[in-house]
């Protein structure tokens, strides 16, 4: 059966990668992609959706949700994905023809496929917050609610304890993680195992043509030298492709059902994922997080679906 998804992202160069995934999976009907801000503005974000809708020309368009919200202060400088967010790539200036709201978009999707959809969230959760605002049933109508975000042991990424998709948006993630609906959570000690190596990359584009190929020679090298120059490190994190393969691919990560909060007032610790593992709670464990991934295996999936007609 063919899996209905909808994702909401602030792409960045990760998650213009899961998101050509998502389109390339035969698996897969991607019905909706919400713009959020985050790692871009919510209109730098909108734009990069419409562009890579326009680059791959998918046989069935999704939606596309509106966002004006501001991008994240939390963000170093210079950031790994550019100014635009999608690195060396010239992305079109492109208009939407109709413009809906990226949350009132969600509720719309939910209410049409009552238990049908698989909402995916690679940055801030704020679009997910303010739809179970508008709409009370809003976690009701959800089939299933894939999170990335936060972190179990690792620390964070923009302060000690926090992780940035939490951290940008804290009010919105604990409204998000605490809401009465099945929700899986793929922190940072998972999706940062995800590591694309230079020798990978070249496999894969050697195995990629067409428009799709023009994607990647824009953004790729760009991605690279900034995850060498900024971390350090010889290789890239694909943090958003390993929270698709959540979706996906379930059975390349292994989950553990936990009682998950997030902190709003510490002074040294707003925006961390609190994590209860005991064995004995209090409170029934309210999410099921993702402890480990099978990194070969997802790799092995993007380069197939990658390499994929189409």
């Amino acid at each position: 059966m063919v899996q209905k998804l909808v994702i909401d992202a602030d792409p960045g160069i990760g998650d213009a990668l899961a998101i050509v995934l998502a389109l390339r999976d035969p698996t897969v009907e991607v019905v909706g992609l919400t713009a959020t801000g985050g790692r871009v503005s919510g209109q730098a974000a909108t734009r990069n959706l419409q562009a890579i809708i326009d680059c791959l020309d998918p046989p069935r368009r999704p939606r596309i949700g509106h966002s004006t919200a501001d991008s994240s202060p939390l963000l170093p400088s210079p950031s790994l994905e550019g100014p635009s967010g999608l690195g060396d790539w010239d992305v079109p200036v492109v208009e939407l023809h109709q413009r809906h709201e990226s949350a009132r978009l969600l509720v719309e999707i939910v209410r049409d496929r009552p238990g049908e959809i698989t909402l995916l969230t690679l940055g801030p959760m704020t679009n997910v917050a303010l739809a179970s605002e508008m709409a009370s049933d809003f976690f009701d109508l959800l089939g299933d609610l894939v999170c990335l975000g936060g972190s179990i042991e690792v620390g964070g990424d923009v302060t000690a304890v926090a992780e940035f998709n939490v951290m940008a948006s804290v009010e919105s993630a604990r409204r998000v993680l605490r809401a009465p609906a099945e929700k899986t959570l793929v922190p940072l000690d998972v999706s940062g195992r995800l590591v694309m190596s230079p020798d990978q990359s070249r496999r894969l584009r050697e195995r990629v043509g067409g428009r799709l190929a023009e994607l990647l020679d824009a953004v790729l090298p760009f991605w690279f030298r900034m995850h060498h120059e900024t971390l350090g490190i010889e290789g890239v994190l694909l943090h958003g492709v390993a929270a698709l393969a959540a979706v996906t691919q379930p059975r390349l990560l292994t989950r553990e059902d936990m009682l998950v909060d997030v902190e709003l007032a510490g002074q040294l610790t707003r925006g961390m994922t609190v994590m209860d593992r005991r064995r004995e709670m209090s409170t029934q464990a309210n999410v099921s997080v993702c402890v480990d991934i099978e990194v070969q295996g997802v790799i092995d999936y993007m380069s197939r679906l990658m390499a994929a007609e189409g």
